[in-house]
């Protein structure tokens, strides 16, 4: 099953966007700026929830989890390819190919699973108001977050492991700014069809399942807003789940625009596009969608805003 020329321990070459000098320093710029506004906007939401009691609820507990598993989703590929740009270098490591699939993997399961157990969040709450605190309580809340954590970290670390099992031809030349699993398989001489199996298996479980059930609670919440008489009622009823709402549809919509972009075509630009909103646009876009849309989270993050420029100030009067 296996051809000439192989080998088991090298670099892979990252050939990225383009090789023109001129174009990769704007495109550093663009994206280096894009990394910042996500890993700010998302450690903002952290802190606002944390600092705030009026948001230690199970809604703003998943939130912060979820804007944490965004900052370790980015942090995981845009700070090596704002490298190679830089250094105009394409090299990446054997072990650091592995680890961005296996930390890509993992916390894009995470941001899956989260989102799944927001919507069953915004479901009881719209569904079963009376009994919301009971059924989501702190104990629930922190086995689902576990759960979802659990369930990443193992289905990640089996889809990594089964690739130590193969054996790469001397072309290692990705054609994508980061190592991307389907794209570093298409690079093997052995056979990888364990592989494959094992990746859409996974992408069932982990990614149709869990949307399954998004759709299945917002089939549900719908179901129930359209029961209330009074336009206030559903307009009240809709605006506690539209953020998460958009945040879903962004999600799915992305991830599916890079699945069909890379089937439909074999265009490596238009799958390079796809990606960079998958992995950058929508983790950066998170944060303004549940600020903007959310009095409570404006209102944390004004005073969270407030104390730093008085501790700000209080440090200056120090120092003079």
């Amino acid at each position: 099953m296996e051809r000439g020329n192989q080998t088991r321990v090298g670099n892979f070459l990252l050939l990225g966007f383009t090789e023109e000098s001129e174009l990769q320093l704007l495109l550093f710029g663009l994206f280096l700026s894009m990394y910042l506004v996500t890993f700010t906007g998302n450690l903002l939401i952290i802190l606002a929830i944390s600092s705030d009691p009026h948001l230690h609820t199970p809604m703003y507990f998943f939130l912060s989890n979820l804007s944490f598993a965004d900052i370790c989703f980015t942090s995981t590929t845009i700070p090596k390819m704002l490298v190679n740009l830089q250094t105009q270098s394409k090299v990446i490591a054997c072990v650091g190919c592995l680890s961005q699939i296996y930390f890509f993997i993992m916390f894009g399961c995470l941001d899956n699973l989260l989102l799944t157990v927001m919507a069953y969040d915004r479901f009881v709450a719209i569904c079963h108001p009376l009994h919301y605190m009971v059924i989501m309580n702190p104990r629930l809340c922190g086995l689902l977050v576990l759960g979802s954590w659990c369930i990443s970290v193992m289905g990640s670390l089996l889809e990594t492991l089964i690739v130590l099992r193969l054996s790469f031809c001397t072309s290692m030349e990705i054609s994508h700014f980061f190592c991307d699993l389907p794209e570093v398989l298409k690079l093997a001489c052995s056979d990888t069809l364990v592989n494959n199996t094992t990746m859409y298996f996974l992408t069932i479980v982990l990614g149709v399942f869990p949307l399954s059930g998004i759709l299945f609670s917002y089939a549900r919440i719908f179901s129930s807003i359209l029961r209330i008489s009074s336009a206030g009622g559903k307009y009240k009823a809709f605006s506690t789940c539209g953020s998460h709402l958009s945040v879903v549809s962004l999600f799915y919509g992305t991830g599916l625009g890079v699945y069909f972009s890379s089937a439909v075509t074999s265009s490596s630009r238009t799958t390079l596009v796809a990606s960079v909103m998958y992995t950058m646009v929508t983790p950066m876009l998170n944060p303004f969608i549940y600020s903007l849309r959310n009095r409570d989270m404006k209102g944390a993050l004004g005073t969270l805003l407030i104390r730093a420029v008085a501790v700000r100030d209080d440090a200056v009067t120090g120092l003079s």
